[in-house]
């Protein structure tokens, strides 16, 4: 029996392509105003902790193609309902950590690195479910790369310091995800 599918097919050249296109200009072109803001203030403080450009892009660019990815399967329909479930966990996981952070950061002396770290951590495994065989090993260590420098106990004190200019773009990034959360782009 032939097991051609145009469906998969499709699937995989959009995939191909996105591996090649995630420069700046097309991830403006995909990604929303408020939650390109978030990205960017993101990368300008992973720049300033990492003290590398290239660390950052790093980073940046494996969060966008496991968005665009993740994506590309919810729109191709690639998802059962177990992996559907997964990701609605994680939505709800998501909009609860972003609370959380901008909690944090608004509320004086309540930061809890470790709480934060674990909460990130415990974001990674549905996705990973989620993904999982439709994903190569490489997208799999995008994601833990993503999650692991996002749950960096470093990085997260840095980041959540009152010393500029990391203060700055924690402000700026809890601004952009409570109005992500408001207007339900989050």
């Amino acid at each position: 029996m032939d097991t051609f599918s145009t469906k998969s097919l499709g699937l995989q050249a959009q995939k191909k392509l996105l591996s090649k296109m995630t420069c700046k200009t097309v991830v403006t072109m995909l990604v929303y105003d408020t939650s390109s803001e978030v990205l960017d203030d993101l990368y300008h403080a992973t720049r300033e902790f990492s003290r590398s450009c290239k660390e950052a892009q790093k980073m940046l660019k494996n969060l966008v193609k496991v968005a665009l990815k993740l994506g590309l399967l919810l729109h191709g329909d690639r998802l059962g309902r177990e992996e559907l479930a997964l990701l609605w966990r994680f939505r709800h996981w998501a909009h609860f950590l972003a609370m959380m952070a901008i909690s944090f950061q608004q509320v004086d002396l309540t930061f809890d690195w470790q709480v934060l770290a674990a909460r990130l951590l415990e974001c990674r495994r549905p996705v990973h479910q989620a993904m999982g065989p439709q994903l190569t090993a490489k997208s799999h260590s995008h994601i833990n790369h993503v999650f692991g420098h996002l749950a960096d106990c470093d990085f997260l004190a840095m980041l959540y310091s009152p010393t500029k200019p990391y203060h700055s773009h924690l402000r700026r990034i809890c601004e952009d995800l409570g109005r992500m959360l408001d207007e339900g782009s989050l």
